[in-house]
């Protein structure tokens, strides 16, 4: 990855003056940090038992957590407003989300959103939402370098949706951005450098990008200042081998290749990064909820 010091200098200035666009309660959050949980590592619990689940993290001394289930305009299958006040009975937060901007929620001739993107930034702003990220791209999004700086426009004009709604739009990385290449750049790099900081936040997966070949630490170093948000993760190699399956899965934090604490450290003097958000998708024999129990330990031991 190309690094330089006019590089750093440039970027570290963009999104300084990004954050003079934050909401007012986000900008707090920059100043003080949270650790939040992905609630997709409990995933099979959320679908099952909802609020039970909620409860259970929320004794384990969550304070904040992160959807991935937003299915029909419901979160986990409660409308907006009652899912927050399910949150709030048990002093939880729901600082971010994910939720797909897809190829159908914006018309080209129009140029405007669809209806139902337009009430997905609203469900996100009832619900107490800091950001609405994005978790990836659509194939059909990304075919041609044309395609995709199209489609870097559809996020800059959400992250301005979003900002109307006291929000912020954000992306969210898997691995493919790192290995697939237009016009003789990585998608990544398409992605970060058409992508406006006082509108688009990224929430780098220092997990995701091992299966595409690139490192956490050198990523952060390459875009300093961007990433507002972290999935806090950890890897191993996969115990499948399988055609198809990842070459890495996540582990508990600390016993992988990832060098967690450092990324961590290192996105908060100098990535931008306030909002840390543990995600762990495989277990290795353990249930979810003792690992989502066992990370926010090891995080509040690392001081976070």
């Amino acid at each position: 990855m190309g690094y330089s010091r006019r590089t750093f200098i440039r970027n570290s200035a963009l999104a300084v003056a990004a954050t003079s666009f934050l909401p007012r309660e986000t900008s707090s959050y920059f100043k003080k940090g949270v650790t939040g949980l992905q609630l997709y590592s409990v995933r099979d619990e959320m679908k099952a038992d909802p609020s039970g689940t909620l409860k259970k993290l929320a004794e384990m001394g969550y304070k904040y957590v992160e959807h991935a289930g937003y299915v029909d305009h419901k979160f986990y299958g409660s409308p907006a407003k009652e899912f927050k006040a399910q949150l709030d009975g048990l002093g939880l937060k729901m600082i971010s989300g994910h939720t797909r901007l897809g190829a159908s929620d914006w018309n080209e001739s129009t140029k405007d959103f669809s209806d139902s993107w337009k009430k997905t930034v609203e469900d996100a702003a009832i619900a107490g939402q800091q950001y609405v990220v994005s978790p990836s791209l659509e194939e059909a999004q990304r075919k041609t370098y044309d395609d995709l700086m199209r489609f870097m426009d559809v996020f800059n004009r959400s992250g301005e949706l979003c900002k109307k709604h006291g929000m912020k739009f954000g992306y969210h990385n898997h691995d493919f951005e790192f290995s697939s290449v237009l016009n003789n750049k990585k998608v990544y790099d398409i992605i970060m450098q058409n992508t406006d900081p006082a509108l688009v936040a990224h929430q780098l997966d220092m997990g995701n990008l091992y299966n595409g070949g690139a490192i956490a630490i050198a990523v952060v170093m390459q875009y300093p200042g961007r990433y507002e948000l972290m999935h806090v993760k950890d890897e191993i190699k996969s115990a499948t081998t399988a055609a198809g399956r990842d070459k890495f899965e996540s582990t508990i934090l600390g016993e992988g290749i990832v060098n967690t604490k450092q990324v961590c450290d290192l996105g908060k003097k100098s990535g931008g990064t306030r909002v840390f958000i543990i995600e762990q998708e495989s277990y290795q024999g353990k249930t979810p909820l003792d690992c989502a129990k066992a990370d926010l330990a090891i995080m509040k031991n690392w001081g976070y």
